[in-house]
């Protein structure tokens, strides 16, 4: 469904993004962002099923600065390569990426953002700094716990689980108390559980997330 296009950011370096289009007029667009292991085939099976669903789905690939065409799996030499290249990557050129990203996805009209593990991390960032979204969504974004500081300008919706040892339940309870743009669902799933290749997946949880998420971009995006 989907196809490989370039962005150029502000500054003039270029990145690769995924990009999935609806079957017939969007209902707006969306950008995905993506974990830790690049814009893999469950990144791009994500954009395809928003696609589907009717909006205008963008990728980019946020190692193309320092390391272009990264498409990782989800074994333990995948995970510690993965690790690596997140340390590696700038969080403001990532959201230089974001803002590249969002403006393709602005074709479609009103724009969400989505992001998964570093992506929900990303996305909470953005719904702070960057404008043009009209919400945004953080799948068990990491380190999201210990971004209090950070002011979302748009309605965000979260999904964690409860059994993620990543990102303490208590820690995301208090960041929603701060800031009452944030709405947040617990999962009885581990981190990582909307992702049908990874050993956490966690089928019913995925399926209620999506439902939320959907009802969410409905609201905010169209």
């Amino acid at each position: 469904m989907g196809k490989m296009i370039t962005l150029q950011p502000a500054g003039g370096t270029r990145v690769a993004a995924y990009r999935a289009d609806p079957p017939g007029t969007p209902r707006g667009g969306l950008v995905v962002v993506q974990e830790i292991f690049g814009v893999n085939s469950h990144i791009r099976a994500v954009c395809d099923g928003y696609a589907a669903d009717g909006y205008l789905a963008v990728a980019p690939a946020l190692f193309d600065r320092f390391e272009p065409g990264v498409e990782l799996g989800y074994t333990s030499a995948d995970i510690a390569q993965a690790r690596s290249l997140r340390n590696k990557a700038d969080t403001e050129a990532a959201l230089a990426d974001l803002a590249a990203a969002r403006d393709v996805a602005a074709q479609a009209g009103k724009v969400g953002i989505v992001g998964y593990c570093w992506g929900g991390y990303l996305a909470w960032l953005a719904a702070a700094r960057l404008p043009g979204f009209a919400c945004a969504i953080a799948y068990y974004g990491g380190g999201m716990h210990q971004a209090t500081a950070e002011a979302p300008q748009v309605p965000v919706l979260g999904h964690f689980g409860r059994k993620d040892s990543m990102i303490p339940v208590a820690g995301i309870e208090a960041l929603a108390a701060l800031h009452p743009r944030l709405a947040v669902h617990f999962y009885d799933a581990d981190h990582g559980f909307n992702c049908d290749q990874r050993a956490s997946f966690h089928a019913p949880s995925a399926a209620l997330a999506r439902e939320r998420t959907l009802a969410f971009l409905h609201e905010h995006v169209g």
